[in-house]
């Protein structure tokens, strides 16, 4: 993705943790840089099914069962003069329709690690960590027998050292120029092939360059909250105006203490992975390069925010 397309997403970014802050959030802020040092943890747990039974139904269509879920945790340490910031994301869903067997609809893991040293009042030189992979086998559907990813397959691990700017709670910048990236593709088959940008035959990518994190969270207006994040790399080695992007959103609408709906969406490019397009439906693929991915799930179910 070239830069001025990166520029727009930043600043849609940036505007929606701006424009979206309300006054007790304001007040949060302030708060927040006089905060009492020790664990400050939380997060949301998130579990939804829907069911759909069919007999003789003249109208057609088919049974079908969907079963979801959603972790998102935090748990930071203020100290004296460091903050240490972890956060852990986890996701899982599966469909059956008819006779079909189970499809995946959702599987991610998400962890991340940032420790940093105050320079001044919101400025910290901090060090950050972040692992991403799924749990299960993902295939090409409707073609359930051919495998496209797996755990580790690709897995994708980042270390990075720079400067991250904390005003507060709900926003942080993070803008790291010394970045290691390192993608894992364990699945031989997948690795002979070439997925995720690796030399077909071997297992593991590496790349050095620059790498930037955004994170904010609001509350839109009484029982709505938003919460989201911008990761944005690029490889100084080779090709670096094509820029990395991975942007999420959780929205969460609670209904009452128990349940709630959520809305997430996942933006994600990366320049190594090619996309694989059939035009015309025959099972030949017509071209492949990096495109633009883009998830959405919508969910309803048994919620706990804490």
């Amino acid at each position: 993705m070239k830069i001025s397309a990166f520029v727009l997403i930043l600043l849609l970014s940036g505007g929606l943790a701006f424009t979206q802050v309300t006054d007790a959030e304001k007040q949060l802020k302030i708060q927040s840089a006089d905060s009492v040092p020790g664990w400050k943890k939380g997060g949301v747990i998130n579990f939804t099914t829907s069911q759909t039974s069919l007999t003789n139904w003249a109208a057609g269509g088919q049974s079908s069962i969907a079963l979801s879920g959603l972790v998102s945790l935090f748990a930071h340490n203020k100290m004296a003069r460091s903050l240490w910031e972890n956060y852990l994301d986890l996701g899982y869903g599966s469909l059956k329709q008819g006779k079909k067997d189970w499809w995946k609809t959702d599987d991610k893991i998400d962890f991340t690690s940032k420790y940093g040293y105050n320079l001044s009042k919101n400025l910290y030189l901090a060090g950050l960590v972040n692992f991403k992979t799924q749990m299960a086998q993902g295939y090409n559907y409707p073609n359930d027998s051919v495998m496209i990813s797996g755990f580790m397959a690709p897995g994708y691990l980042l270390g990075a050292l720079g400067l991250d700017y904390v005003p507060g709670d709900n926003f942080t910048v993070f803008i790291a120029p010394l970045t290691t990236k390192m993608t894992f593709v364990t699945d031989e088959v997948l690795s002979e092939e070439g997925k995720f940008g690796v030399d077909p035959g071997n297992n593991v990518l590496s790349e050095f360059g620059g790498y930037a994190r955004i994170t904010a969270k609001a509350d839109l207006m009484e029982n709505i909250a938003i919460q989201t994040k911008l990761d944005l790399f690029t490889n100084y080695l080779r090709n670096p105006e094509n820029i990395d992007v991975s942007w999420e959103v959780l929205l969460n609408m609670k209904i009452n203490e128990f349940f709630a709906a959520t809305l997430t969406t996942h933006l994600l490019y990366d320049d190594d992975v090619d996309i694989e397009i059939d035009n015309n439906n025959d099972g030949v693929t017509d071209e492949a390069g990096p495109r633009i991915q883009f998830k959405e799930v919508l969910a309803v179910g048994f919620s706990l925010k804490f």
